[in-house]
C-alpha cells in the first residue's frame, strides 16, 4: 500500500480541497497521513477515520523586537524537527502540499529526503512559498490558468471541491420570471466577515423587490445575535446562522451569493453555477482575493466590488439591476459554470498516484 503525506491546514480553503483528494485516494487504496496543526480547522471538523493525523505544534509568539524574532526562530527549528521525525516514522512515498502553515516546512524536509512533491496552488496569484517550491516540485497544479507559469511541471487542474457539491445538480432554470421569490445567500466564512454583516442588511432594505426575497446569512457565531438584531431593526425577515454545516442545501436554494473571493468559495460557486457578488478581503496575503475576483468578473462569471468602494448603496444598485432582469442572473451562473473544473479532485489524485508509482 502506498502512503501519501497530505500537508494542509489552517483554513477551510486549504483543508476542504485536501480532504476531497484524500477521501478519493483512500477509496483507491492509498494510505493517507495528514500533517496539520491543532490550531487549524482540521482539528475541529470530522475527518475520515482512515486518515492518520500528525500534529505540528504551532504557538503564538509573544513579545516584541529581538525577543519575538528569537522566539520565531526557535519555533521554526522545532517545527522542522517535528516534521523530520514524522516523515521518518511514517515513510511516505510522496507528499501533497495543499497550503497552510505546515506545507512549507513539510515540503522542504520532504525535498531534502528526496521524496516526490506535488503542490497545488488554489489562488489566481500564487503565494511566495509555492513560487519557491514550484522550482523543486515534481508537479505544480493550479486552480487558475498560469498562476504559477507554464512548463513541463505545470498543470491547470482547477480547485478540488467537496464531493457533495460536485453531486449537486443546480441547473440554470431555477431563477425564472415566474418564480415567486429569489434567494440571496450571504457567506462570511466560518468566522464571519463583519463588513458583510454590517452593510448587507441595509442593502437588502434598499431593494425595490424586498418583498420577493429570501435571505440566508452566514455571519459567524460571534456575530449571530448582532446580525439578527440588525435585520430585525430594519424589519427584514432573514435566516441568520453562525455557520452552515450543510452548504449544499444552501447552494441548492440560492440564486445569488454575496461573499468574499476565497478560492474554495468561488470554485464551489462555479461548480454549482450560481451568480455571485464578490467583495474580496483586501488584507489577504498578496491581495490574492482581489485577483481571484477580477478573474471571475472579466469572464462574466461574477460581479465584484472592491472593499474600499463597498457600501450598502453600491451593493443594492447591483442587486436591483440583476433582480430587474433575471436573465442576467442566469448568464452569470452559466458563465461561472463554464469555467468550473469538475474533475479537479480526480486530476490531483491522479498526479499523486503517478508520482507514488501506484
Amino acid at each position: 500500500m502506498k502512503t501519501l503525506l497530505v500537508m494542509a491546514g489552517g483554513t477551510g480553503g486549504h483543508v476542504y480541497p485536501a480532504l476531497a483528494v484524500a477521501n478519493l485516494l483512500i477509496a483507491r487504496g492509498v494510505r493517507i497521513v495528514w500533517l496539520g496543526t491543532k490550531a487549524g480547522i482540521e482539528s475541529r471538523i470530522e475527518l475520515s477515520s482512515a486518515i492518520e493525523m500528525e500534529w505540528v505544534d504551532v504557538a503564538g509568539i509573544r513579545g516584541k523586537g529581538l525577543i519575538r524574532s528569537i522566539g520565531a526562530l526557535l519555533m521554526l527549528f522545532r517545527v522542522f524537527w517535528q516534521v523530520t521525525t514524522i516523515i521518518r516514522r511514517q515513510r511516505p512515498d510522496a507528499l501533497l502540499g495543499m497550503g497552510g502553515y505546515v506545507s512549507g516546512p513539510g515540503a522542504l524536509i520532504g525535498l531534502i529526503m528526496r521524496l516526490p512533491l506535488v503542490i497545488h496552488e488554489a489562488n489566481f496569484d500564487a503565494g511566495l512559498t509555492n513560487k519557491i517550491l514550484a522550482r523543486f516540485s515534481t508537479y505544480v497544479l493550479t486552480g487558475f490558468p498560469n498562476s504559477l507559469g507554464v512548463g513541463r511541471k505545470a498543470r491547470w487542474v482547477g480547485n478540488p471541491v467537496r464531493s457533495n457539491v460536485i453531486a449537486l445538480d443546480k441547473g440554470f432554470g431555477k431563477a425564472k420570471w415566474d418564480k415567486a421569490k429569489l434567494c440571496v445567500l450571504v457567506l462570511g466564512g466560518s468566522q464571519g466577515a463583519e463588513i458583510l454583516n454590517q452593510l448587507v442588511p441595509p442593502a437588502i432594505k434598499l431593494l425595490s423587490s424586498i418583498e420577493r426575497l429570501e435571505v440566508i446569512h452566514q455571519c459567524g457565531h460571534v456575530w449571530q445575535d448582532t446580525t439578527q438584531r440588525r435585520y430585525s431593526e430594519l424589519g427584514i425577515e432573514a435566516n441568520i446562522v453562525g455557520y452552515i454545516d450543510d452548504i449544499t442545501e444552501a447552494y441548492k436554494d440560492s440564486d445569488i451569493v454575496i461573499c468574499r473571493a476565497g478560492a474554495m468559495t468561488i470554485s464551489e460557486i462555479a461548480v454549482v453555477g450560481i451568480a455571485s457578488v464578490l467583495i474580496p478581503f483586501p488584507h489577504a496575503v498578496g491581495d490574492h482575493q482581489t485577483k481571484n475576483a477580477q478573474f471571475m468578473a472579466e469572464r462574466g462569471a461574477a460581479r465584484w466590488i472592491p472593499q474600499e468602494q463597498f457600501s450598502s448603496e453600491t451593493l443594492a444598485e447591483i442587486l436591483n439591476e440583476l433582480f430587474e432582469d433575471r436573465s442576467k442572473i442566469l448568464a452569470i451562473g452559466q458563465a461561472a459554470k463554464s469555467i468550473a473544473c469538475l474533475d479537479a479532485t480526480d486530476q490531483v489524485a491522479n498526479y499523486c498516484m503517478e508520482v507514488m508509482g501506484a
